[in-house]
């Protein structure tokens, strides 16, 4: 049987995790007996938290909500997710809540062990998050860890890459920073065979590798790491220039969408952004979320992508239920 203080964990972990137990059933998980389990549940209520007990045959516990949050036990995963949730929110535009998500990052990080803690202080430092909303994940989250502890610990690194013409090779890289933009990840970093900074998609690469060896950061070309991945957009054979007129102040939607998209003032309270994307779904959805009228100047390509769009919103529209 394990010791009292580790079983009364034990026994919180499980009442967090299931809204409802059965006595016998939360008495057998924890290997007591009804009469321990009835002391433990009192321990907890003398620790603040408000257990509900129903008696009867069917008779169990629940933990009810309190007058003040009392402490949470976490998994590891949870723990990590819990973490890198609040890293988003901290990286938001969302107003009065970036603060506290801070604060909040910062005490679930201090009293996660260390093989957790190593795990998130990677994707929290060596990510860098210029977008709006989100990344909307298009990566493999064990390649996304990896890639970021090796990013942190100046490591080379070696994976698998596949081109967008579908050719596969091997790289063999001094990475820098993760970049989450748009709807993707990408890693820039030094390329030791081509002799050259590149920035790679995450969701094309496979297999990251830690060598072992440590190297000094060189000088990355850019302002940062951000402008260097949207500088090679930019140069992509299928990246898209969207310049579009915005019926909104600038400030409104630069709040919205400013961090990765360039946003001036133009007449009569309207605004007149550019981006840069690899493809015309990202832009659709972001004019979409302003929730403003807007016309679009260029490309003609993404006019008829907003038709297409309109076509297909219609037809589900009008669909009769």
């Amino acid at each position: 049987m394990a010791n009292t203080s580790s079983r009364t964990l034990r026994l919180l972990s499980l009442l967090q995790t299931h809204r409802y137990w059965p006595g016998e059933e939360l008495a057998g998980r924890l290997e007591v007996s009804i009469r321990t389990l009835r002391r433990d549940i009192d321990r907890l209520r003398e620790l603040g938290y408000p257990v509900r007990a129903s008696r009867g045959v069917d008779g169990g516990y629940q933990l009810a909500p309190g007058a003040a949050l009392p402490p949470l036990v976490l998994d590891d995963e949870e723990a990590v997710a819990l973490a890198v949730g609040l890293q988003n929110a901290a990286q938001g535009s969302m107003a009065g809540i970036a603060e506290s998500s801070v604060r909040a990052l910062t005490k679930v990080v201090q009293v996660m062990p260390p093989r957790l803690r190593h795990r998130v202080e990677a994707l929290r430092a060596m990510t860098v998050s210029p977008g709006w909303g989100g990344s909307g994940l298009a990566a493999d989250p064990e390649a996304l860890v990896a890639v970021a502890q090796v990013c942190r610990d100046t490591e080379r690194v070696e994976f698998g890459y596949t081109a967008a013409s579908g050719e596969r090779t091997e790289r063999h890289v001094e990475p820098l920073r993760l970049v989450s933009l748009g709807r993707r990840w990408y890693l820039v970093a030094y390329d030791l065979g081509r002799h050259d900074w590149r920035s790679f998609r995450l969701d094309r690469l496979s297999q990251p590798r830690g060598t072992g060896v440590r190297f000094r950061p060189r000088e990355l070309p850019a302002e940062d790491a951000a402008a260097f991945v949207r500088a090679g957009l930019r140069q992509l054979p299928t990246s898209y220039t969207v310049e579009v007129l915005v019926a909104a102040p600038a400030a409104v939607v630069r709040a919205r969408i400013g961090q990765w998209a360039s946003v001036r003032d133009a007449d009569e309270g309207q605004c007149l952004i550019r981006m840069n994307a690899d493809s015309l779904d990202w832009p659709a959805m972001a004019l979409g979320s302003l929730g403003a009228e807007f016309t679009v100047i260029s490309p003609p390509a993404l006019l008829e992508h907003v038709h297409e769009w309109a076509a297909r919103f219609g037809r589900a529209a009008g669909q009769s239920g």
